[in-house]
């Protein structure tokens, strides 16, 4: 950021506070609630009462190129306040919420205690331990700010009242200040003075020394104060905020551009709250239900950029020539984009439903990368009808699959590859090109196989998905694992040779073996109890007995499965992983329209030694 986007000063807390109860400082609507707790209050309060630091605060002008919606800090009066703000609070919200409902407003605080449970409580600055004077309110040691309950009455654990600040002769007489009119003060100190006169004049005194000692310092103090101009940027806005940002959790794009957007007076959490239920309600969709409110905003900034690039804006021929969708070129999504794109994106992301489907994937949770339905979405709303044509299938699907096999969409780059997938793909489909930057960068080696393990690989998943997709038929009767069966027979991934069975092995069969993709594949809940913890060849012989007339046998299933049947029916787990793990690299080379890295003898060997971890969860 340059030097003439902001400012840094000082200014007086009470103008802060002020400026908050008039309404001409405000939060902009990205802001999470006030959070904090009783006793960041006490002590950030004790913190000022020494005139001690309590951090800088950061703020907006508004009426510059970002515009948001902007809210109220809690705890202000709407019905007295100014609805178009001079200011927003980008960083400081809690410390300036804390001081302005502990000082500037009668109204018991609305806080919780340490362990969560809201309460309301006022809080009193005791003089005389504020100015080195013994307290008959202390204990071991002196409390400089104490936090009564709502009603001002301390009481003992049996219910009894131990301190009575309701009323202004309990405070005068327990010389407790209250902390609400730090800076409305003289009205209580007259009345203070009054009911001492009679019976000590000597507390004159010890409001003198309080009124010096802390009074003064809370007029007199000053926040350090960093300005952003209105010319700062939404990109700049959040990335500053984010730096600046204690609370440990990020924002997000979605949260800033609701808050831009609500300038316009267009609600985007409520537009994706109703797309969100048409693209996850309904049950031939249940593969989009990871999907995440900025993976569509991802989708509409691939194809707004693209279109601007398209139409040569002037402005910012730089900015708009390129097509991507970091988070800096979502922010700079106008509502009209948003409005252009969202119900073409929404129809988008709904054949992706579809294409997933016929890869026979059926479920979020079996999807290899959330992240690769982005490009998928926006090179189905850019190809439009052209994207049926068998030819056009074909192309996509095995760009899906290099991504998926060669696990391309997991690193830090993602964006970038999302970036370069949607256009290349968009030119190989209608025959621009000859290939796509992940099809060429995509490959596989057989000695992956077994490393997959679990389902937070990519591969792993693709794999099961291939099988189906591949033809593989339900062990018991023989029917194609297609999606109503999926669903009505509990299809998931389980052992092909038993975990009981490899474990109790002489020498025993390792687990980084059996967990291995190698040794699964897609099997009903009904079948896998038959399975149990049997020999291969004994369950086997029971599938073999359970098979109805005119089913496929036994064999012609678990090849359906890239199973070597005869291998399997000898319990022969070394030479079955082997020749699977063979016949399973020739899929994965169909799926991606290449050939793998055939270091079998590689997979040879580590099946031969045992490794040194594993994974078991699956």
């Amino acid at each position: 950021m340059s030097d003439d986007l902001f400012d840094t000063t000082k200014r007086p807390v009470d103008g802060l506070l002020a400026g908050i109860k008039s309404g001409v400082i405000q939060l902009p609507d990205f802001q999470r609630g006030w959070v904090w707790d009783d006793e960041h209050i006490v002590s950030l309060l004790e913190s000022m009462s020494k005139s001690f630091p309590i951090g800088a605060v950061m703020t907006l002008e508004t009426g510059g190129a970002a515009q948001f919606k902007a809210r109220l800090v809690e705890g202000v009066d709407s019905a007295h306040a100014s609805q178009s703000p001079e200011t927003l609070i980008l960083d400081g919200q809690q410390r300036l919420t804390s001081l302005y409902q502990a000082l500037m407003t009668r109204r018991a605080v609305d806080t919780r205690d340490t362990k969560g449970k809201r309460w309301r409580r006022h809080y009193y600055f005791d003089m005389r331990a504020n100015v080195g004077q013994p307290s008959p309110h202390d204990g071991d040691s002196p409390v400089r700010v104490r936090s009564v309950p709502e009603d001002r009455m301390v009481r003992t654990f049996r219910g009894e009242v131990a301190l009575d600040f309701s009323t202004p002769e309990g405070e005068f007489a327990g010389c407790m200040f209250p902390a609400d009119l730090m800076f409305d003060s003289k009205r209580w100190r007259r009345e203070f003075s009054s009911y001492w006169r009679s019976r000590d004049p000597d507390m004159a005194e010890l409001w003198d020394a309080f009124e010096e000692q802390v009074i003064e310092r809370f007029e007199k103090y000053q926040i350090p104060v960093i300005e952003l101009r209105k010319a700062t940027s939404k990109a700049a806005i959040c990335t500053v905020f984010e730096k600046v940002n204690t609370g440990g959790v990020s924002l997000t794009v979605f949260e800033l551009l609701t808050a831009s957007f609500a300038a316009d007076d267009f609600q985007l959490r409520d537009d994706w709250a109703e797309r969100e239920t048409r693209l996850k309600g309904k049950s031939e969709h249940r593969v989009l239900r990871g999907l995440q409110s900025d993976q569509f905003l991802q989708a509409v900034t691939l194809l707004t950029t693209q279109a601007r690039g398209q139409a040569g804006l002037a402005a910012n021929a730089a900015a708009s020539s390129r097509v991507g969708c970091r988070r800096e070129e979502i922010l700079l999504l106008e509502t009209s984009d948003y409005e252009r794109w969202a119900d073409r994106v929404e129809e988008g992301f709904e054949r992706v439903a579809r294409f997933l489907n016929r890869q026979h994937i059926y479920q979020a949770k079996d999807v290899p990368y959330q992240s690769q339905l982005v490009p998928l979405a926006a090179v189905l709303v850019e190809l439009g009808t052209d994207a049926e044509t068998p030819k056009a299938q074909e192309a996509i699907a095995r760009w899906y699959w290099c991504g998926v096999m060669g696990e391309l969409y997991g690193g830090s780059s993602t964006e970038t590859r999302i970036a370069k997938d949607f256009p290349e793909l968009v030119a190989l489909v209608h025959g621009a090109r000859e290939t796509t930057t992940t099809i060429s960068d995509a490959y596989f080696q057989a000695s992956r196989l077994r490393t997959l393990r679990t389902r937070s690989s990519a591969a792993y998943k693709g794999l099961y998905a291939l099988l189906m997709r591949d033809g593989a038929k339900d062990f018991l009767n023989g029917e194609r694992l297609e999606k109503q069966i999926f669903f009505d027979d509990s299809i998931d991934i389980h052992h092909v040779f038993p975990k009981r069975w490899c474990e109790a092995q002489d020498p025993r069969i390792e687990p980084a073996e059996y967990n291995s993709i190698v040794n699964k594949s897609a099997i009903s809940a009904r079948t896998n109890r038959i399975i149990g913890g049997r020999a291969p060849s004994d369950y086997l012989e029971q599938l073999d007995k359970r098979r109805g007339t005119g089913s496929p046998d036994t064999d012609a299933v678990l090849e359906s499965h890239r199973i070597p049947a005869s291998h399997l029916r000898k319990d022969d787990f070394k030479a079955y992983a082997a020749e699977r793990s063979r016949l399973l690299v020739a899929l994965v080379e169909q799926a991606m329209g290449k050939e793998a890295v055939h270091d079998f003898d590689q997979i040879d060997d580590d099946y031969a030694d045992e490794p040194p971890d594993y994974d078991d969860s699956a």
